[in-house]
C-alpha cells in the first residue's frame, strides 16, 4: 500500500472498448471511475491488459495498430515513455517491398507487473482514457482493455500532490 493511502475497496476489474471513428484516425474514449474528489478518493492500478486489433495484411504495405491507456486526455498516441501513459501496445505488419501480406510484430508494455510491485499507477482524477490509432489499414480498428485496481482514500497532502502531478503530465 502506498504511503498516505488507505484502501477502501477490494480489487475490481474495469473493461472497456474503443473504436476508431474512421480508419487510421486517432480515437479516444473517456472511462469514468466515479471517484469522489470531496473524499480524496483515488484509484490504485495494479495491472492492465491492452489488446489492439490486428492490422490489415496488405501486400506491399506496412500497417499497424497502436493503443494506450492514459491518466489524462491525449491528442496523439501515447507510449510507455510518456508520464501520463500507464500501458501501451502495438501490432504491426511489415510488408513494404513484399508481394505477400508481410511479417507481423507485437510490442506491449508489461501487462502484468512482477509480484514485488505494490501498484503500477495511481489515477487521482475521475477518468482515464483508452486510445487507438491505425496506420495504413483499410478498415477502422479497435482496442480492448482491462484495468485492475482498488479505490483508496488519500490524505489531503498526498491527494493534492497526485492531482497536480496528473494534471501537469497532460
Amino acid at each position: 500500500m502506498p504511503a498516505g493511502l488507505k484502501q477502501t475497496s477490494s480489487v475490481v476489474a474495469i473493461s472497456s472498448l474503443t473504436n476508431e471513428t474512421a480508419p487510421n484516425t486517432f480515437s479516444e474514449s473517456r472511462i469514468s471511475l466515479d471517484l469522489s474528489p470531496l473524499d480524496n478518493e483515488v484509484f490504485v492500478v495494479v495491472a492492465i491488459d491492452v489488446n489492439p486489433s490486428f492490422p490489415d495484411a496488405l501486400a506491399g504495405v506496412d500497417t499497424a495498430t497502436q493503443a494506450c491507456v492514459s491518466t489524462t486526455s491525449r491528442t496523439t498516441m501515447g507510449f510507455i515513455e510518456d508520464t501520463n501513459v500507464l500501458a501501451s501496445g502495438s501490432t504491426a505488419i511489415r510488408a513494404a517491398g513484399m508481394v505477400d501480406g508481410g511479417v507481423g510484430f507485437t510490442q506491449t508494455s508489461l501487462e502484468t507487473p512482477p509480484a514485488n510491485l505494490d501498484y503500477i499507477g495511481i489515477i487521482a482524477t475521475n477518468d482515464f482514457f483508452l486510445s487507438i490509432e491505425g496506420t495504413g489499414n483499410l478498415g477502422a480498428k479497435a482496442v480492448g482493455a482491462r484495468i485492475w485496481g482498488y479505490r483508496a482514500k488519500a490524505d489531503a497532502n498526498v491527494f493534492s500532490a497526485l492531482v497536480q502531478s496528473e494534471v501537469l503530465s497532460a
